[in-house]
């Protein structure tokens, strides 16, 4: 019993673990300043995909948990769905803004004391406060989509691998459920998360770390993300009688190389000669992605389940035809949607959407009215100010990184170097995938790009935390 008391009043001294009471509430309070984009709102903040991943929760869970299948799940991740249909139940959906912000206030806590465990109280909340209102973060974790568990989960595994001596117990394995349920909750963070698996070995073999260490590392966050691919793998096969990790998707490759141009041009030349389905349409194919895809008359949104079916079996033959006949082409547009997307992260995405509202009827038909009442949906929030905002503090915060990088020099901690060349990781990674794959879009680079302005304000914690050190060894 000694020991056990004797441990929890140090891990509360530390700031680790469950037992200290300013720890959480300065985490409250962190969470509070990022949700404040939906109390201005005066609503929870939606996309169009917030609606099917709304309403794909109570379909999916009727299956899973009374066997009520149904002939149609939708296309969306279903365990972001599950998770927070408890905390929404399709009636209000502040609770999924309090478990989101909560959950990124939480993981940005211990971020903060593993770089700087002496200054993760005011000054946290400081840091939190400017990254909320000149960044995406709150913004971002006030939208109902899965997009905020990105950072979550990349911030965690950092945590996991590099920072594991920081964390109590229980937080290791609480970051492991949230690493576990962001890599499931979308593709990108899927694919994301495995190249970390190589980079953290990487990282750590340029430290001359022990291949013990290594190994280690590596085998953490492989068991992260083969925990959750496996477990997606379980649930599509209940659903729909066969494993697979992308569910019913629609064929974003073959929209993405048609519309680059390479896919059209292949087509064109080779489709006298080819019994494919797309080829019933090589005379309209559109170079917006979008309307391929989405349209109620596009050609993937008009086609019939067998069309469907024989397009996304004719996809890779497709792609792998293209870049064997216009590998040059090719690869010019991958990297000029690389750099496209890579300097696209305004906010304008949140703009109001019909579908939104005509969603609700059947979706959340108790919230309309309050949604309708929240500035989103009057088209009253200054998109464009808060792009412009954001803009500037990444801009800022790539010149303050540029400043304080070489001013702390080799005093620099090993954890902020791991913790830069994440986050590096990160923003590039993501770009890469998501324009050359899908197609440049504000939102996907902007629900990444705040982890610059978070890397600038720890450098400038680091360097006061090194000041206070020298300050109270030279007193001493």
């Amino acid at each position: 019993m000694t020991f056990t008391l004797g441990r929890r009043r140090s891990l509360a001294r530390d700031g680790k673990g469950w037992f200290s009471v300013w720890p959480g509430a300065t985490v409250l309070l962190g969470a509070i300043f990022l949700a404040w984009p939906a109390f201005y709102n005066g609503f929870p903040i939606l996309y169009p995909d917030s609606m099917t991943y709304l309403d794909d929760g109570r379909i999916v869970a009727r299956a899973v948990f009374l066997h009520r299948f149904s002939n149609y799940y939708g296309m969306r991740s279903f365990f972001y769905s599950l998770v927070i249909l408890p905390f929404h139940w399709n009636a209000t959906l502040w609770p999924v803004v309090a478990l989101q912000c909560l959950l990124v206030a939480y993981v940005l806590r211990l971020v903060v004391r593993s770089i700087s465990p002496r200054l993760a109280g005011a000054h946290y909340l400081v840091l939190v406060l400017l990254l909320s209102l000149f960044t995406s973060a709150g913004w971002f974790s006030c939208l109902i989509l899965p997009d905020i568990l990105g950072p979550v989960l990349y911030l965690s595994i950092y945590l996991l691998v590099f920072a594991r001596k920081t964390l109590s117990r229980s937080e290791r394995i609480f970051l492991s459920l949230i690493a576990c349920w962001g890599v499931a909750s979308h593709a990108t963070h899927l694919l994301l998360a495995g190249g970390m698996c190589l980079l953290l070995a990487g990282i750590l073999a340029f430290e001359r770390q022990p291949r013990r260490r290594i190994l280690g590392a590596a085998s953490l966050a492989l068991a992260i993300v083969s925990v959750a691919a496996g477990a997606q793998l379980a649930l599509h096969a209940y659903l729909f009688g066969k494993p697979s990790l992308n569910g019913e998707r629609p064929p974003f490759l073959t929209a993405r190389i048609i519309a680059d141009g390479p896919g059209r041009w292949y087509l064109d030349k080779h489709c006298g000669e080819l019994n494919w389905a797309i080829c019933e349409h090589v005379h309209n194919l559109p170079a917006d992605p979008d309307q391929f895809l989405w349209a109620p008359d596009g050609i993937w949104g008009a086609a019939s389940d067998s069309a469907q079916k024989q397009m996304l079996r004719e996809e890779m033959p497709l792609v792998a035809a293209t870049l064997r006949a216009y590998p040059r082409q090719q690869l010019y547009s991958v990297l000029t949607n690389f750099l496209d997307q890579l300097w696209i992260f305004g906010l304008y995405d949140l703009d109001p959407s019909s579908w939104v509202l005509d969603q609700f009827d059947s979706v959340m038909p108790a919230a309309r009215a309050a949604y309708l009442r929240g500035r989103q949906a009057r088209n009253a929030i200054p998109l464009e100010f808060f792009t412009t905002v954001q803009y500037w503090s990444v801009f800022a915060s790539l010149g303050l990184i540029a400043v304080m990088l070489p001013l702390l020099g080799r005093r620099s901690s090993a954890r902020l170097i791991e913790l830069g060349a994440v986050i590096s990781f990160v923003v590039l990674a993501n770009a890469m995938i998501t324009g050359p794959l899908s197609m440049p879009e504000d939102r996907f680079e902007c629900r990444v790009i705040w982890l610059v302005p978070l890397f600038a304000g720890l450098l400038v914690l680091a360097w006061l935390n090194l000041r206070q050190t020298a300050k109270q060894t030279h007193q001493s």
